[in-house]
């Protein structure tokens, strides 16, 4: 599946991603991905309920802990584990479901659509934010 104009507009227009999955170990890509989107103006709300703190936020043990509107769900787990993340993620509304480079979850990308919520799975959102963007 190729980015479309619908989730480059996301992207743009988005502030808040949910990662779920996040890291503390800065050599894993659920930090540096969360780390890198975080410098370039999103606000990361880190999801992981061994955490406290991640990148200097406050980590919340699940997405329905979340106080805040949430723009993106961005996750780092499991293949067999995303359709239950994608069940949670859909009762936020966000404009957009992203699963990291190497997952891939048919059943999890029916959930997102079911309730008309653009999907990605299998692409990196740092590699492909910095194509779009044009950033080196």
């Amino acid at each position: 599946m190729s980015i479309t104009s619908e989730i480059v507009k996301i992207l743009e227009k988005s502030k808040v991603i949910a990662v779920v999955g996040a890291s503390r170990n800065p050599s894993k890509a659920a930090h540096s991905i969360p780390k890198y989107l975080k410098e370039h103006g999103y606000t990361i709300i880190p999801v992981n309920p061994m955490a406290e703190t991640i990148l200097e936020e406050e980590v919340y043990p699940s997405l329905d802990k979340i106080p805040a509107q949430v723009d993106i769900v961005d996750i780092f787990r499991p293949s067999e584990d995303t359709p239950k993340v994608v069940e949670e993620a859909v009762k936020l509304k966000p404009k957009l479901i992203w699963l990291q480079l190497g997952i891939v979850n048919e059943k999890a990308k029916e959930i997102a659509e079911k309730h008309g919520i653009p999907f990605v799975m299998d692409k990196c959102m740092k590699i492909e934010h910095m194509r779009l963007f044009h950033i080196h």
